[in-house]
Parts: structure tokens; sequence; C-alpha cells
């Protein structure tokens, strides 16, 4: 897909993420792919989703296009790090390939820039730039990435810590980026949603409050224990 047909259609609208890892209960590619047929019948344009297994079963589920992440370990750049996890999920049918675009090391230390250029040359997709600071939302955008979103704001030493949306640096990505920026990152609520919008996101997506009912419960579970404490 080319990326202005998918900026088309998802413009002013839902992305849902539908993921889930292999310590939680809804792990697995067919539980991924009735999630991803739940978003659709509920109005989203769009699926992000992480891993060859799980984008094969949600593009033979649904008529969505699939914004293609592959998470390998779980600190530092794992986020899409290297050309073959790019290319595997490419393969599964990614529409879109979602990488780590920080400043940070990463692991089999390519260059992000040398990366980025052999993805679009050999894998032909467009690329979403998972971000966490302005500055490397602005090097990603010289380095062609099509869109790029906060998504990794707050889990970097970059960036600051937070519960909620960093809108902050959503509104500056906004206001400097010469390409479309998408809101992603603890977006819990539709007001939130709204209000990404409101301030010129070219479209939400939203994970955790929709598809992972473990961080929902844990939520409404602090929120009550920390009410009958006080």
């Amino acid at each position: 897909m080319k990326a202005e047909a998918f900026l088309v259609a998802v413009k002013g609208k839902l992305i849902v993420s539908c993921q889930a890892l292999e310590d939680e209960p809804l792990h697995g590619a067919q539980i991924m792919a009735k999630m991803a047929t739940a978003a659709e019948i509920g109005g989203a344009v769009a699926i992000r989703a992480n891993g060859p297994a799980d984008i094969r079963a949600i593009k033979e589920a649904v008529d969505l296009p699939v914004i293609g992440l592959y998470k390998q370990g779980n600190s530092g750049v794992y986020i899409t790090p290297t050309f073959e996890s790019a290319a595997a999920i490419a393969e599964a049918g990614a529409d879109i390939i979602a990488l780590d675009c920080t400043h940070r090391p990463r692991p089999d230390a390519v260059p992000l820039a040398d990366l980025l250029a052999r993805i679009r040359s050999e894998l032909r997709l467009p690329i979403f730039a998972d971000v966490s600071n302005l500055d490397e939302a602005q090097a990603a955008a010289k380095l062609g990435v099509a869109m790029a979103a906060p998504t990794l704001s707050g889990y970097t030493e970059n960036s600051p810590a937070q519960d909620g949306p960093d809108f902050e640096l959503l509104r500056q990505m906004i206001e400097a980026l010469p390409i479309p920026v998408i809101a992603e990152g603890r977006i819990h609520t539709p007001e939130q949603a709204r209000r990404a919008l409101d301030l010129g996101a070219w479209s939400v997506v939203v994970g955790s409050a929709i598809t992972r009912p473990r961080t929902i419960t844990a939520r409404f579970a602090r929120a009550i224990e920390h009410e009958s404490v006080t």
C-alpha cells in the first residue's frame, strides 16, 4: 500500500493496536485476529499488530490496512530493531512498517539512516516512526519516514515519564514536522483521543484501553483501591 492511500484512509479516524505479549492471557494469533475483527466492526479503519503470526492472521480476518511491527527483546530498541525483523513482517502482509526511530543504540549497530533506506529500497513499504522526543521526530522526517508518532515518549531516558498522553510533544511534532503526525501512547479515553485530533493529529492509535483487559482491569483496581484507602 502506498503511503498516500493509507493516510487518506485513516485521516481523522481510529487505528486500534491489537497486541498481546507471551505473558498475557490473550496471546495468540487467532485471538488477535478476533480482536481485530471486533475493532473493525466497532469502526476502526486500520490495525497495528506485532509479529508475523499475528499480522498474517489479522490480514486474513479483516479488510483493513495493518501497521506491522516486530517486538524482539524487552528493553532498548526492540520495536522492529533490524532489517530482518522488518522483512519478516513485510512478508507476513504488513502494509506499513513501524519501528523505533529513537537515537538509542541499535542492537545490530546498523545506522538508522541505512536501515530506513534499505527498507524503502528492498521492501518498498511506507515507514511509521515511533519516537520519544522532538529531535528524534525531526531526524526521522529528514530520513524520509512517511509518518511519525510520539509512541515512545515516557519510555526512554530522553523523555519525561507520565501517566497519560504526551500532548505537549504531540503538539510540538504537529507544528514542526512536514509529515503527518499520528497520536499514540497512553490514550486511555475517547476524550483524550478527541483532544489529540483537535490538536491536529492526523489520526489516533489506541491499544491497551481497547484490547488489553488485564491492563484495563488493573487500572480500575488501582483506582478503587486508592479511593478505598483515602
